[in-house]
């Protein structure tokens, strides 16, 4: 009991320096903004266009989903996909069923929030976007 003004100064300084990354952010305001796709979704409802899932469950699992397929189509042949949410059949494809079809700019769409997020997804080195 005799050591208590070091256990509460080791946790006031532990908690100093945890929270660094939290207050520095406020106070110098260099917080980015997350990108806003809702834009970009709706241009794409207005053409009639629908993502294989709804918004939510492909702002959530994108990425389970394209993993998933990779190893549908590489390791099992299977190649088409059908919807849970709206029951269509789609190609597994990133390329000819996200990309070609619906996010036709990879830098307006993809690029904005694997940015934010600080990712650099691996599908870039087997599929090559036309006009990069």
């Amino acid at each position: 009991m005799y050591d208590t003004g070091k256990i509460v100064a080791g946790i006031i300084i532990f908690l100093a320096i945890f929270s660094v990354p939290f207050w520095y952010s406020q106070v110098t305001g260099d917080a980015e903004e997350v990108p806003n796709l809702d834009p970009a979704l709706e241009s794409l409802k207005a053409e009639g266009k629908q993502c294989v899932e709804s918004v939510d469950y492909m702002r959530a699992k994108h990425m389970d989903l394209l993993n998933t397929w990779r190893d549908d189509v590489v390791r099992g042949a299977d190649r088409e996909y059908v919807s849970e949410e709206y029951g269509v059949t789609y190609d597994k494809s990133l390329t000819d069923t996200c990309l070609e079809q619906c996010h036709t700019n990879k830098s307006d769409f993809c690029d904005q929030c694997h940015t934010y997020v600080n990712v650099e997804p691996g599908c870039w080195e087997c599929h090559n976007i036309v006009g990069e």
